[in-house]
């Protein structure tokens, strides 16, 4: 028997943006000389395309990953990218008609931020396992060395 722990509605929250407040705005959304650069209209990118790209660069250090809908980023975060980037905000509707867009631009975010893939099975992933294992067993026993708290 299979249970479910979230369910749909939970979901397709978690999968989604959430609000962001101003200090991430702020942190994830503020565009260096650097990332101007990588996003440059000189790479044959029209302002759509510059615009997603920019969602997807300031989403992926935010969140971890970038949800499918990156036209449903919280409106004030794309507003803040589109004046760096001299764009329509608006544009962003038309961003991604070809999912293929989308992953080859998350593909290419990923390189520019130093993201490394970790397919199953690879030694990548394993040294991966282990690092967060022994992150979370160093956290239990911090955790546990304290309990219970001394009266």
């Amino acid at each position: 028997m299979s249970t479910r722990m979230f369910s749909e509605d939970q979901l397709e929250r978690l999968r989604s943006y959430p609000d962001i407040g101003r200090d991430d705005l702020i942190r994830y959304f503020t565009l260096t000389p650097a990332d101007v650069a990588f996003i440059d209209p000189g790479r044959g990118r029209g302002p759509t395309d510059r615009l997603g790209l920019a969602v997807q660069l300031a989403t992926l250090p935010w969140l971890g990953f970038v949800p499918d809908e990156v036209s449903a980023a919280p409106p004030v975060a794309v507003t803040r990218l589109a004046e760096r980037l001299g764009i329509d905000p608006a544009v962003l509707a038309e961003y991604g008609q070809r999912e293929q867009t989308r992953s080859d631009h998350l593909r290419l975010v990923a390189g520019y931020l130093g993201w490394k893939s970790a397919p199953a099975g690879s030694t990548a992933m394993k040294e991966l396992e282990q690092f967060l294992l022994d992150r979370a067993m160093e956290h239990d026993s911090r955790c546990c060395s304290i309990w219970p708290p001394s009266i």
